[in-house]
C-alpha cells in the first residue's frame, strides 16, 4: 500500500454532510435550510465592540487560555446563571476557537485510547469523527420519536468499566430535545457509578420552547466535579463566522484540555474576546426577545411543513425540526435531500447523517429555521410550489 494516502483515521469519516449541503445550496441557488448559520445581523453592540478592539490595536495573541476579562465574564455568567459558585476564570475557563474546537480539544486532554464514551443518536455530526481522533469507541444510546426520550435500561447497558465518558447535547441538534432534571439525575447516578466524565455541548442554551427551560449538567448535583461544559457566542449573538467558544471544567481535567488546546490553534481572536465580553454582557431583555424571535421562526417553519405535507416532530430548543419524508416518494433522504436542493430550491440535511447506523435515519430530513421570517417564506413558497 502506498504511503501517499490519508491516515486510516481520517478514512474512517467522511466530510460534513451539512457544510457538503451548503456547498450543493450555493451551487444551485437555493435557500439554505440546511446548515445553522443566521441570516441576520449580529447585536450592533457586540459589531462595535470587535472594530473598537481591533482599532485599539488588540490584535496580537491573547494568553492561551483567553483574555483576562473574557473569562472572568464566562465565569460570572456561570455563577450567576446557573448557580455554578465553583468556576474560577484562571482555574475553570479556557477560551477555544468554537465550540467545535473545544469538543475535540476536551475529547484529546482527557480520553485515551480504548475508552468508551456514550453517545446519544442521533447526534450532532462533529461527535462520531471527534471520538475516533481521540482514539476512543463510541457507544450509541437511542433517542426515540416523538418526543425523543432515551430507554434508562439501554443508557444503563452502555456504560462498563471502559467507560470513561458521555456526550449530551442539550438543547439537542438535530432533534430539539431539551434534556430534563430527572433524566440528568439518571446520567448522574451512573456516571458517579462507573467514574465517567460529562462533555457537555450546550451552544444552544438560551433558545428553548413551550416552557422547556436549559439546565446545565454541570449544575446537577453529582456532576459538578465531573463535567467539561461547552459553549460559544456563535448562536447566541449570531457570530458563527467568529469562531469564539469555551470550555468550562474543573481543576482535574482543566490542565489537559488547555495543553491540547495549546499546540492545537494557541489563542483563539483576541479582539472577538473583547467583544464577547459585551455578549455575555446583554441584558436579560435581549435573551427574551431571543427566544420570542426564535418561537416565532419555528412556528413559520412548522406551519410551512404542515401546509406541504411534512410530519414534523416536536421542536423543544435548538433551532431544527427534523421531518419525515417517507410518504413522499421521491427517495430515501439523501434523494430527497438533493432533488429538494436542486429542483425545489430549499437546501436541507439528510437524516441519516445524524445516525451511527444509517438506516435509522433514511426516512427523514432535518431543516434549520435560523432565518430571517422572510427567508422561510420564501422557502415555504417553493415548498408550496413543489409540494402543495
Amino acid at each position: 500500500m502506498s504511503k501517499i494516502r490519508p491516515s486510516r483515521k481520517a478514512s474512517s469519516f467522511t466530510e460534513s454532510v451539512i457544510r457538503e449541503m451548503t456547498r450543493l445550496s450555493v451551487a444551485h441557488g437555493a435557500i439554505n435550510l440546511s446548515q445553522g448559520f443566521p441570516d441576520f445581523p449580529a447585536p450592533e453592540e457586540v459589531k462595535e465592540a470587535a472594530r473598537a478592539a481591533i482599532t485599539a490595536d488588540i490584535n496580537q495573541y491573547p494568553i492561551t487560555w483567553g483574555a483576562e476579562g473574557f473569562r472572568a465574564a464566562i465565569a460570572d455568567t456561570y455563577r450567576a446563571r446557573y448557580g455554578m459558585t465553583w468556576v474560577d476564570p484562571e482555574r475553570n475557563v479556557t477560551v477555544m476557537c468554537g465550540s467545535t474546537e473545544a469538543m475535540i480539544a476536551s475529547m484529546l486532554g482527557v480520553l485515551d485510547p480504548g475508552d468508551e464514551v456514550v453517545v446519544f443518536e442521533p447526534f450532532y455530526e462533529n461527535y462520531g469523527p471527534d471520538t475516533i481522533l481521540a482514539g476512543a469507541v463510541p457507544r450509541t444510546v437511542t433517542l426515540s420519536p416523538p418526543d425523543w426520550t432515551f430507554d434508562e435500561n439501554e443508557l444503563a447497558a452502555a456504560f462498563n468499566a471502559r467507560t470513561r465518558g458521555i456526550v449530551i447535547n442539550t438543547p439537542n441538534n438535530p432533534t430539539g430535545k431539551v434534556f430534563s432534571r430527572e433524566e440528568l439525575d439518571v446520567v448522574a447516578e451512573l456516571c458517579q457509578r462507573w467514574d465517567a466524565v460529562v462533555f457537555t455541548d450546550e451552544i444552544y442554551e438560551h433558545i428553548t420552547y413551550d416552557g422547556f427551560r436549559h439546565v446545565p449538567p454541570g449544575a446537577v448535583p453529582g456532576l459538578e466535579d465531573r463535567t467539561v461544559t461547552i459553549s460559544a457566542l456563535s448562536k447566541t449573538y449570531a457570530v458563527t463566522g467568529w469562531r469564539v467558544g469555551w470550555v468550562v471544567a474543573p481543576d482535574e481535567l482543566t490542565g489537559g484540555i488547555r495543553s491540547v488546546h495549546d499546540f492545537l490553534t494557541v489563542a483563539a481572536p483576541a479582539p472577538l474576546q473583547e467583544a464577547g465580553v459585551v455578549a455575555l454582557g446583554m441584558p436579560e431583555s435581549f435573551y427574551e426577545r431571543l427566544a420570542l424571535e426564535y418561537l416565532e421562526r419555528r412556528d413559520t417553519l412548522l406551519r410551512i411543513l404542515a401546509e406541504t405535507g411534512f410530519e414534523s416532530n416536536p421542536t423543544r430548543g435548538a433551532y431544527y425540526v427534523m421531518a419525515d419524508v417517507s410518504h413522499l416518494g421521491m427517495g430515501d433522504d439523501v434523494e430527497v435531500a438533493n432533488r429538494l436542493t436542486k429542483d425545489v430550491g430549499v437546501a436541507v440535511v439528510p437524516g441519516s447523517s445524524f445516525f451511527s447506523r444509517p438506516e435509522l435515519g433514511t426516512h427523514l430530513v432535518r431543516f434549520a429555521f435560523c432565518k430571517r421570517i422572510e427567508t422561510l417564506e420564501e422557502a415555504g413558497a417553493r415548498l408550496r410550489k413543489a409540494f402543495a
